[in-house]
């Protein structure tokens, strides 16, 4: 019995000695044995520096940067204006108020020029159908927006080329070089549009030469019962909204011959669209509002405020700052808007007692208070839901209502050319202060103008 237990006691103790060295090898193959230190292998090349979206979309995308100049953008009519809406598809208007076809014909370098199709002049500053929509954004005037991502996407402007004039088919040009030219655009737009020849089935740009070097000529008499073979008289016979571009460039009116030389303004050479209407902002004025005016468009009234931040800058008005109440200012406006009123009297004086200007005295007239008369630069001819009170008949209609009117009065050359002038010189809106020196020399002129010629 003794020996048994002693084979079992060696047996077991065998066991033991078995597990422990099973449990030691197990041990020593998990952690390994560390081995000698190897040479350290050759360094590898250095990766190309990935960019950081984040940082690169908040040197534009910042409070103080973008996002400040949006907040802005909301004051401006180019925003808040429906015309976007009303015109999409026109393509021939479309180019200005539209981005996509603002964008086109900038893009596209589209000429001006009319060209003879099909027996009719067609003027080719136009988009096309697929691009003529579009509300005005950043991307209207900033088109390189996103491309490189950075600050410099911004700078980059839709176009700074010199503009040939529509209304003149491309014979004219208006480039203003200051300021990087930034001013050409805006006047790509701000501009006026052509007047082609009522009655003329091939629609030919009217010859505004012929208007003063033939003054006496008539250009429409509706006593003979001729139609008018130049220019039709209408309710909108004129030059459209876009008079400034002209007027701050000097070029574009009837210049008659008078007394007073015609000379531009230091601010055509010097001041820039951007100095006065992106000056620092005052209220609503200014930015991206490009606003001067301190309120959303309205009616011209003595409660009026101005943004004069853009004046009085170095090298401009700082020494004798300019106000609201600045002998400058009010003396510069206060003569204009006589002057303007005086070409009014003359040009109404065709009425023989009535005038032929159309006048509205009720705040939607964007020119109220600019002239004495509430004057608008339409003819006070009657249009059928457009000008349901005209006085004076359209010649080219049949309604039944029209016919009723007074026939509308004759019309020479010179007048013609007063209509023009007075629409730009009204339409600029700033009672001459855009360019006064051009502006006074042209009202004046053209009253001495009409009175050459006995009216």
């Amino acid at each position: 019995m003794k020996n048994l237990h002693k084979l079992f006691f060696a047996a077991g103790m065998m066991i033991m000695a078995a597990c422990l060295v099973f449990t030691a090898c197990t041990k020593e193959g998990k952690q390994g044995i560390q081995g000698v230190a190897g040479t350290n292998g050759t360094n590898g090349t250095n990766g190309t520096n990935g960019k950081d979206a984040n940082e690169t979309c908040k040197l534009c995308h910042a409070r103080s940067v973008v996002d400040s100049v949006a907040i802005q953008f909301e004051l401006a009519k180019h925003n808040w204006g429906t015309t976007a809406f009303s015109e999409a598809g026109v393509v021939g208007c479309d180019p200005c108020h539209t981005d996509k076809g603002f964008v086109y014909v900038s893009k596209n370098n589209v000429p001006a020029t009319f060209t003879l199709t099909n027996g009719v002049w067609v003027n080719n500053y136009a988009t096309v159908n697929s691009d003529a929509i579009g509300n005005i954004t950043c991307f209207t005037c900033h088109n390189s927006l996103h491309t490189t991502y950075g600050y410099g996407d911004i700078t980059a402007l839709t176009t700074i080329a010199p503009v040939p004039m529509t209304m003149y088919g491309g014979a004219l040009t208006i480039d203003l070089p200051q300021d990087g030219a930034k001013s050409n655009l805006c006047v790509k737009c701000h501009q006026p549009r052509p007047l082609t020849c009522g009655n003329d089935p091939a629609g030919r740009l009217l010859n505004y030469d012929s208007l003063k070097l033939a003054p006496k000529v008539v250009m429409y008499d509706s006593a003979t019962g001729a139609k008018n073979k130049y220019l039709k008289p209408s309710y909108r016979m004129h030059i459209h909204y876009g008079a400034v571009g002209g007027v701050f460039a000097g070029k574009g009116p009837i210049e008659f011959a008078g007394t007073l030389a015609y000379a531009n303004s230091k601010h055509t050479t010097v001041a820039s669209c951007p100095d006065c209407h992106m000056a620092p902002m005052t209220g609503m004025a200014g930015g991206h509002s490009f606003n001067v005016r301190n309120a959303k468009e309205s009616a011209l009234t003595s409660s009026t405020t101005f943004n004069f931040n853009g004046c009085n800058v170095a090298n401009c008005h700082a020494t004798d700052p300019i106000s609201a109440t600045a002998a400058k200012w009010t003396n510069t406006r206060t003569e204009i808007k006589g002057l303007l009123d005086a070409l009014a009297t003359k040009i109404n004086a065709a009425g023989g007692g009535h005038d032929i200007l159309h006048k509205d005295a009720s705040s939607t007239n964007l020119w109220w208070g600019v002239s004495t008369g509430n004057y608008d630069g339409y003819l006070d001819i009657y249009t059928p839901g457009t000008n349901d009170a005209g006085y004076w008949r359209d010649p080219y209609s049949t309604n039944a209502t029209n016919m009723t009117k007074p026939k509308f009065p004759k019309l020479l050359n010179v007048q013609t050319g007063a209509l023009i002038n007075f629409q730009f010189c009204l339409r600029e809106y700033s009672l001459g202060i855009h360019n006064t020196s051009y502006v006074r020399a042209l009202l004046t002129n053209t009253a001495q103008a009409l009175t050459a010629a006995g009216l």
